[in-house]
């Protein structure tokens, strides 16, 4: 069995609160909860750090908790929700993020039968293939690269791996993207696992590239990664990205 968390903060730059901004007459949140509790998980908790998001959370029927609004990070967040709910160390927990409304329920389940079958790794995520070039070479699509094992060597807004041949002429001229594979942000959790990244200091990685998962690998932890069952639909960063979805869900 598994636990989903949903982490939900009140401060987006881009996208001002974004966790309750409609979405077909409901709050993005309730869109995001409903998917997680189709997953088939033992319990789904929203972490916040609102009240406003908290008694939102409440209205429609989730459970939802208060966490400190210092966290910088959706996992620091979830590490404080595991202590006050008292998880044991082996414990799995998924978290999926409050800005995916579309994400499907059957690949929650799965990174957490990825990791549940991993028993070397501390986390596990999901790719899927990069299916243009103009997506390999968009930094706001993250890229990994794993070993024959399916361990994550590393994630990336850069497009990697890079294919020399592809690109004779610099940037620009690339014309390969074959074999590259999009990071879903997903992660299933031993509950261990994030006690110790919430007790590691920020590493000069996640600092360059702003991924938090870099620090985990930088620190030695292994990231089990697979290919998702389905190709999630976009997520939500910007006024533009709502609307995008909107259409999606109509």
């Amino acid at each position: 069995m598994f636990r989903i968390a949903i982490p939900a903060r009140a401060g987006s730059s881009r996208l001002p609160g974004k966790a309750l901004a409609e979405l077909n007459g409901k709050p993005m949140l309730q869109w995001v909860h409903e998917k997680a509790c189709a997953a088939g998980a033992s319990e789904v908790l929203i972490a916040t750090d609102d009240e406003s998001i908290a008694a939102a959370a409440r209205a429609f029927g989730a459970v939802a908790r208060l966490t400190s609004p210092a966290h910088a990070s959706g996992t620091d967040r979830i590490a404080e929700l595991a202590a006050l709910e008292g998880w044991a160390d082996e414990d799995i927990v998924v978290n999926v993020q409050g800005d995916e409304p579309l994400i499907p329920p059957a690949v929650i389940g799965q990174v957490a039968a990825v990791l549940a079958g991993s028993p070397q790794a501390a986390i596990a995520t999901l790719a899927t293939p990069i299916e243009s070039l103009e997506e390999f070479l968009d930094p706001n699509v993250v890229k990994v690269v794993t070993d024959s094992r399916g361990r994550a060597l590393y994630f990336s807004r850069a497009p990697i791996p890079w294919s020399r041949e592809g690109a004779p002429a610099g940037l620009s001229s690339q014309s390969r993207f074959q074999g590259a594979r999009r990071h879903v942000g997903l992660y299933a959790y031993r509950v261990a696992a994030l006690r110790t990244l919430a007790g590691l200091p920020g590493s000069p990685l996640e600092a360059s590239e702003k991924l938090e998962q870099l620090r985990a690998l930088e620190h030695g932890l292994i990231i089990q990664v697979a290919d998702a069952l389905e190709r999630p639909g976009p997520d939500v960063n910007t006024a533009e990205d709502l609307r995008r979805v909107a259409r999606l869900v109509r």
